[in-house]
Order: C-alpha cells, then sequence, then structure tokens
C-alpha cells in the first residue's frame, strides 16, 4: 500500500481523536494515570478497529487498480470529541476516498465489505485471548467495540459500508449482519 504524507497526518489525527473520544465516554475526562489507561486501551481497541477498517477498503481498491486515500473529517472528530463529555459518541472520522480503476456494483461491494469484516476478524481475535484470559478489560473492548463497528457500518443506508454491500449482494450483507448480531451477545454469555 502506498501512503502519501497528507494521509498519514489525517489517519493519525483520526486515530487520536476517536481514541481521546472513546477514552472519555469510557470513564470521564482527568488528568490522571487513569485516563492514561483510558487512552491507551481505547487507542489499541477503538483507533485499532477504526484503522484496519480504513486500510482494508483502501487494500481492496487498490487491488482492483484504484487510487484510494483516507481523508480525515475533522468536523466530525471535533464534534465525536464534544458528544463524548455527554456520554456517547457518534464517530465518522473520514473515509477512503477511490478515485479511477473500473468499479462495478461487485468490485464496490467488495471494497465496502472489506472494513466491516476487518472488524469482525479482529473482533474474533479479541474474542479468543477474552476466553484465554476473561475479565481482560481491553480484550472486553476490543471485541465489543469491533462487533460494534462492524455493525454500525452494516446499515443499509448511503453512506454506509451496508448500503454498497447489500446493492452487491444480499446474502454476504446478511450473513455478514447475523454474525454481528450474534457476537453481540457473546459477552452475556461469556459474563454468565
Amino acid at each position: 500500500m502506498k501512503f502519501s504524507d497528507i494521509e498519514k497526518q489525517d489517519l493519525f489525527k483520526a486515530w487520536v481523536m476517536i481514541s481521546l473520544a472513546f477514552a472519555i465516554v469510557m470513564g470521564g475526562f482527568s488528568l490522571t494515570y487513569q485516563f492514561a489507561i483510558q487512552i491507551f486501551v481505547a487507542g489499541i481497541t477503538v483507533g485499532l478497529g477504526f484503522l484496519i477498517h480504513e486500510m482494508a477498503h483502501k487494500f481492496v481498491a487498490q487491488k482492483y487498480g484504484c487510487f484510494a486515500e483516507f481523508r480525515a473529517n475533522m468536523q466530525m472528530l471535533f464534534l465525536a470529541v464534544i458528544m463524548s463529555f455527554f456520554g456517547f459518541v457518534f464517530a465518522a472520522p473520514g473515509a477512503v476516498y477511490i478515485m479511477g480503476g473500473h468499479i462495478t456494483t461487485a468490485r464496490n461491494g467488495k471494497i465496502s465489505a472489506a472494513g466491516p469484516l476487518a472488524n469482525l476478524v479482529l473482533a474474533f481475535f479479541f474474542l479468543g485471548f477474552l476466553i484465554s484470559y476473561p475479565g481482560m478489560t481491553l480484550f472486553y473492548y476490543g471485541f465489543l467495540i469491533n462487533t460494534w463497528l462492524a455493525l454500525f457500518n452494516m446499515i443499509p443506508f448511503m453512506p454506509f459500508d451496508g448500503a454498497k454491500i447489500l446493492k452487491w449482494n444480499k446474502l454476504v450483507y446478511g450473513v455478514m449482519i447475523v454474525v454481528s448480531f450474534i457476537l453481540m451477545n457473546v459477552p452475556a454469555i461469556l459474563l454468565k
């Protein structure tokens, strides 16, 4: 994969701001050791989930010969941080913009599916560690957040990935939704 300097800066800004927003939601804002831990946990769980999601889109688009670069949406990132002080986050940190290449409905669907699929893979990764090390906050949040990111991105309306996946292949869309919903219920089963 090729990255421009602007793209690297935008990825870094988005990673930091999305991690900050989720750290605030996890335990409030304070200049303490606990807040530093919250930022670390958010950076690994949400930040990594966001980064790998966007890079999956980029990778598949470039495999199809497209120019693909991530651009941060600074207004939405600032809004995410502000909303986090009210106890919730609606994050739209930016997007991978794709140009060139021959993008059919199928290719667009596959490019779109790569992001939520990457989050599902990460969710299974964190779940494996959570089963091995029950009670570890990092693994619990990593599992839960990546499952939620996959499901959230499957919303079947533009500009979400789900709209493009549904247009391409209803079966793939349905399987991804079902897997995400099943995974959302795993914490309740594990905590019994």
